[in-house]
């Protein structure tokens, strides 16, 4: 079994500007980098899990998202690290879907595809929905805006 750390993306990796699709708009926080290759070099598989309202909202394609990611994962391979896998759910509030989080869903299928071991593996975000999602797939979790462990 492997272990793993899932990522929120926006404001715990990159800052958030605001249903960000443009290239020009990734901004990594000054940390990012050495934190993710310490935990890759660790033996962490490092995976994000992202909410992508604004598709769901018609303010930008799922196409720009992908294209934003693509860039995103780029930046991060010329530093050295290796994103296992980005999840995302395209889907606005309102839907009520199965892959928003707070649902476990996509960490559960992270988990089961990629055979990672639970009780070694992390959830790190900066909202409480995060934090909510790791502890449903039984994770523990990490919130980045008040530094709390759970």
């Amino acid at each position: 079994m492997k272990k793993a750390i899932f990522f929120d993306r926006d404001d715990t990796l990159i800052r958030d500007s605001g249903y960000m699709y443009k290239l020009e708009d990734l901004d990594f926080f000054p940390e990012t980098f050495k934190t993710l290759n310490d935990l890759q070099d660790k033996g962490y598989l490092l995976f994000i899990v992202t909410n992508q309202s604004g598709i769901g909202r018609g303010m930008y394609s799922e196409n720009d998202m992908h294209k934003f990611n693509s860039h995103m994962i780029a930046k991060l391979k010329e530093q050295g690290i290796e994103i296992t896998e980005l999840a995302f759910c395209p889907h606005a509030p309102e839907n009520n879907c199965e892959c928003r989080k707070p649902s476990p869903k996509l960490i559960n299928e992270l988990c089961e595809k990629y055979k990672i071991d639970k009780s070694l593996s992390w959830m790190v975000g900066d909202k409480q929905s995060d934090i909510e999602a790791g502890e449903g797939a039984g994770l523990k979790s990490f919130n980045v805006k008040n530094k709390c462990l759970r």
